[in-house]
């Protein structure tokens, strides 16, 4: 397929944006396959090795690692040694043809192959150029960008895990994740800006910042109320119940955000004297005696299946879920006509999460093998020069 047939492929609404992804791992391989699913022609570039994460495995797919599938569908690769003088010429070019360039090298790890922002956007004044690092381009430039490292240090993991047990990391890179979103929404924003103004910019995250913004009721509760959180286990510090509770066959998640939904909870729980319980009767007086409202619940709960809770306390207007594994999440979503699986190419994954009514996204390319597009993106590049 021709580069510019590939591009005119894409219809969604950001058809026509040229995106240069010298991103690996995570964060920035997350943001560039949302603008590719949304109609960005995206072409990877890659060291001659590789993305690391396609040695990631298991799980595999074909002898593939799944979790570079997850994040690298609808581009293009191409492989460039940036210390080879001809691969540096190519990727300069590509550089100085694109709407919008991705890296997370360590800050100012391209200067020297005059990919930074400054070498860049003297020949493409239009770039926006983002950048995702760990903790910024200032004093903590030469700090490594490991989520784990974030999870660690902004604080996350002392909130996660029983209060008497130790910390534990979240069960994804939630920060990887969330700095890729908040460089998509940084390219977006710019991309606005340069259409009223025809100026490009530079877009900088890191996971640090995206970690204290994302940690919300926390941070704001230590920065606004100077109050350092603890680990709860699954319980919440302002709300109860806000948790899992056991029932006759497992744990069923059982939420009470306000008095409204505490009283649906009691009827349905046929414990009619619990609202006009003083110690329970509103949020403040339940969060302060959950130990002794926790076991009333518990008994009772005990009693059936969480299943049958489920479907009673839904149709009550109780929030409530029973803990999935990943299959049954998949499966609830497809039970709810979400149809959270697409395929790329043959290649299954998850569905863009964005719903349009006019630009729907599109899942055109499987996630490229390395290098594949090479040969045909360097032609491309010689032909536009």
């Amino acid at each position: 397929m021709s580069a510019e047939r590939a591009v005119m492929m894409a219809h969604g609404p950001l058809h026509g944006l040229l995106v240069a992804d010298f991103s690996r791992i995570l964060a920035g391989p997350y943001a560039t396959m949302l603008l590719a699913d949304l109609g960005a022609q995206v072409i990877k570039v890659e060291g001659p090795g590789g993305d690391d994460t396609r040695t990631w495995m298991p799980p595999v797919r074909d002898g593939v690692s799944t979790y570079y599938l997850g994040i690298n569908r609808n581009k293009r690769s191409i492989s460039l040694d940036l210390k080879d003088p001809a691969d540096r010429e190519v990727a300069i070019a590509l550089a100085a043809r694109a709407d919008i360039m991705i890296e997370n090298f360590k800050p100012g790890g391209l200067s020297r192959f005059g990919l930074d922002f400054a070498s860049v956007s003297a020949i493409n004044s239009k770039i926006i150029y983002a950048s995702i690092s760990g903790f910024g381009s200032g004093a903590g430039s030469d700090l490594p960008g490991y989520d784990l490292m974030v999870q660690a240090i902004s604080g996350l993991m002392s909130l996660t895990g029983d209060p008497d047990g130790p910390p534990y990391r979240a069960g994804i890179s939630v920060f990887d994740v969330m700095a890729g979103m908040h460089a998509t929404i940084g390219i977006l924003s710019a991309l606005h800006h340069r259409a009223a103004t025809g100026r490009g910019q530079h877009v900088e995250v890191n996971l640090l910042s995206s970690a204290l913004s994302g940690l919300v009721n926390h941070s704001s509760g230590y920065v606004a109320g100077g109050t350092v959180p603890f680990r709860m286990g699954n319980a919440h510090p302002s709300l109860f119940p806000y948790e899992p509770l056991p029932t006759a066959d497992g744990e069923l998640i059982v939420i009470a955000g306000n008095d409204g939904q505490f009283r649906k909870l009691c009827q349905v729980l046929d414990l009619p004297d619990l609202p006009t319980d003083p110690r329970f009767s509103r949020n403040q007086d339940r969060t302060a005696n959950r130990e002794e409202l926790r076991p009333i619940l518990v008994e009772r709960l005990a009693k059936r299946g969480k299943d049958e809770w489920f479907r009673d306390l839904i149709a009550a207007g109780v929030p409530c879920a029973p803990i999935n594994t990943i299959d049954g999440g998949v499966a609830f979503a497809s039970s709810l006509g979400l149809k959270p699986v697409i395929s790329s190419g043959g290649v299954p994954g998850v569905r863009n999460p964005i719903t349009f009514s006019e630009t729907p996204a599109t899942y055109e390319l499987p996630p490229p093998g390395l290098d594949e597009h090479g040969e045909e993106i360097r032609a491309w590049l010689l032909r536009r020069n």
